[in-house]
């Protein structure tokens, strides 16, 4: 139940002015109730929740299955949340993701946070960053970053990735108190329609040995290495990563010079752990990949080929499929909504038609 991903529809543009105008009106002021009444860490948990973030971005006045739930929504928290507050949220879309370590760097000075405190919250929000771009091989391609900080170091992440093919993105969701490990099941919460038939899952407690084995690898010359993976050859019984459509390192010819690169970076640092391995600039996608391809050729250590989306975004169906609906999950997002909604300082209009759009996604 703590890992998280949600589908949508890919939709281009922006929010017109006037309706993302309102929609910061009535995000600081939901915002706003919410930590007056219970604090800057229940919003963390709140918008780390996949269906209760996507609740609160119908509320505002977003369709449930558009794209720009995530982006535009995020927008607004990054307008309207402030270091007065006791939350900001940092980082953003395309180029402006990019620029999430300055303004951890900046926030952080301005809250009198610690170097090493800072530090660890780059890395966070670079790990989290990685491990979906790099770990979870979902065919999304991660395009958006952001990163909810409070004042005290408390952070979350929601990120999303798109794929141009099919025409979706999906949403990833993290809470820092639910990270035991960087590089196992590390994401919170659950929200899909859609569940791929296969992903490689680097990240799935199935995934141990493998990642165990690409350790070992990367402790021996590259040139080894390559020779393990130029000799493979496709069996009746090999039936996972020699079929991986994104494993596109031809045997006949060598193997990719940049992925002898990082292999070669990463013996020459001996890497203790597979966080640290994972955490090397250089080691990207295709390195990973090829690692897990080596490591269950030679050691017999198959990587996980789960998809982590484990039910659909209503909480369930009335006919059980694909789980029955969690009543109790349900009533507790409305409720907590509801009486944000009440006590937001915003007009009566407002309140109304923000009850209305959650009654609608409620259904």
């Amino acid at each position: 139940m703590r890992t998280g991903i949600a589908n949508l529809p890919l939709h281009f543009g922006d929010a017109p002015p006037w309706l993302f105008k309102r929609m910061k009106r009535l995000g600081k002021g939901i915002s706003e109730a919410i930590i007056d009444e219970h604090g800057p860490v229940v919003l963390l948990e709140r918008v780390s929740d996949p269906y209760w973030f996507q609740a609160f971005s119908c509320v505002l006045g977003f369709d449930w299955h558009s794209s720009g739930t995530t982006t535009v929504t995020c927008g607004v928290l990054k307008e309207t949340l402030s270091k007065e507050m006791g939350v900001v949220a940092l980082g953003g879309k395309g180029r402006t993701s990019k620029k999430t370590p300055e303004e951890i760097d900046a926030i952080g000075g301005a809250w009198g946070l610690s170097e090493a405190k800072t530090t660890h919250l780059k890395y966070a929000s670079r790990m989290a960053a990685k491990v979906d771009n790099c770990l979870v091989q979902d065919g999304y391609q991660l395009y958006h970053h952001s990163f909810l900080l409070t004042e005290k170091g408390d952070w979350a992440v929601i990120q999303q990735g798109m794929n141009p093919e099919n025409r979706y993105a999906r949403r990833y969701h993290w809470l820092d108190r639910e990270v035991e490990s960087f590089v196992e099941e590390p994401q919170k919460g659950i929200c899909c329609d859609e569940k791929r038939e296969r992903v490689l899952n680097l990240v799935a407690k199935e995934s141990r040995e493998a990642r165990k084995a690409s350790v070992d690898l990367v402790k021996e010359h590259p040139k080894k290495t390559i020779k393990y993976f130029i000799a493979s050859k496709p069996t009746d019984f090999q039936k996972t990563l020699n079929d991986f459509d994104e494993i596109t390192f031809p045997r006949a010819h060598g193997f990719n010079k940049r992925i002898y690169e990082s292999l070669l970076q990463a013996y020459e640092i001996q890497p203790q752990n597979y966080e640290e391995l994972v955490s090397l600039k250089g080691v990207g996608p295709k390195t990973i990949r090829a690692l897990a391809l080596v490591s269950e050729l030679v050691y017999g250590a198959a990587p996980s080929w789960r998809d982590p989306v484990k039910y659909s975004f209503a909480h369930g169906g009335k006919d059980g499929i694909p789980y029955p609906v969690d009543r109790t999950g349900m009533d507790e997002t409305t409720e907590i909504l509801k009486n944000a909604i009440a006590d937001a300082k915003i007009g009566k209009k407002e309140k109304l038609e923000a009850i209305r759009h959650l009654i609608e996604f409620v259904g």
